[in-house]
């Protein structure tokens, strides 16, 4: 089942108008090997023609760049689920088995009369959020009456709605996921990553832009001293800020109410950090 895979080491290295990164589970050294020898083909693939058009790094076909804040481990010693920073500052709980669906709901242009009923208390962007998501409880509910056992919790968050897989583990790579990403509209980037990471990710801490806060003027693995005195700057402002608000609220739970053991301390885990149940508003 697990799928977890973070890296400690990372380098990066270029050849020409070329650069990439490559990784390590053993020691900087080899990284560094892997990158310049990766920037060395792609220098020589641009010049037999070979290079294709997209070729590059994509978030979804190798392991994460993110720096490990804490892991949770089985009673097997396998790893169970980590806590990383994404590139824009953010922590997010990575799962082999605690399955999240992430949907988002798009945007809707505004209109003269949503601007109006706004205005006037008619009519809002939040009530047709509701709706989307009293929609999504509904399918999470047709769903439990055709897979018996299941277990949901539903989360509003800032542009869109997370279910929570309560009821057992299931692997990312598991058909049933697939089938739960297709019933639910997932994201498509979000259903990719899954899959070829085998992994679950959920955000803990609010997206900094909604806080007000810049983005982080620096990303793990910090190339000096300075890089990373800097992004700690950030990071202790960042906290500051984020205390103000939530990243998810809880709306419904549905089918099986029973917690899978397995699954217990990461659920308080999530719901702790995302400070569900605290009123603030979501970012």
């Amino acid at each position: 089942m697990n799928g977890l895979n973070f890296p400690r080491f990372w380098a990066k290295a270029s050849q020409g108008a070329f650069s990439c990164w490559r990784w390590s589970n053993t020691s900087l050294e080899e990284a560094r090997q892997q990158a310049a020898l990766a920037a060395q083909r792609l220098a020589e693939m641009f010049r037999r023609g070979e290079l294709k058009r997209g070729y590059g790094y994509q978030l979804t076909d190798r392991p994460m760049r993110e720096e490990v804040l804490r892991e949770f481990r089985a009673p097997s010693g396998e790893m169970a689920a980590a806590v990383t920073r994404n590139s824009y500052g953010c922590q997010v709980l990575n799962t082999a088995g605690f399955m999240f669906v992430d949907v988002d709901h798009p945007a809707k242009p505004a209109t003269l009369g949503g601007l109006l009923g706004r205005l006037f208390g008619k009519g809002s962007g939040a009530s047709e959020a509701g709706s989307a998501q009293q929609q999504l409880v509904a399918r999470a509910q047709a769903w439990c009456d055709q897979q018996p056992g299941w277990g949901w919790r539903i989360y509003r968050t800032a542009a869109g709605t997370r279910l929570a897989a309560t009821h057992a583990p299931v692997a990312a790579d598991d058909p049933i996921a697939e089938a739960a990403f297709d019933w639910f509209g997932a994201d498509p980037l979000y259903r990719r990553l899954c899959r070829v990471q085998r992994c679950y990710r959920a955000r803990l801490t609010p997206k900094p832009w909604r806080c007000k806060h810049p983005k982080p003027p620096a990303r793990w693995p910090w190339p000096d001293a300075a890089a990373e005195a800097r992004f700690r700057d950030w990071d202790r402002r960042y906290a500051t800020v984020a205390e103000a608000h939530a990243t998810c609220e809880l709306i419904a739970t549905v089918g099986n109410a029973r917690v899978a053991t397995d699954l217990g301390g990461l659920l308080q885990f999530h719901d702790a950090v995302t400070r569900v149940g605290s009123g603030r508003p979501l970012a």
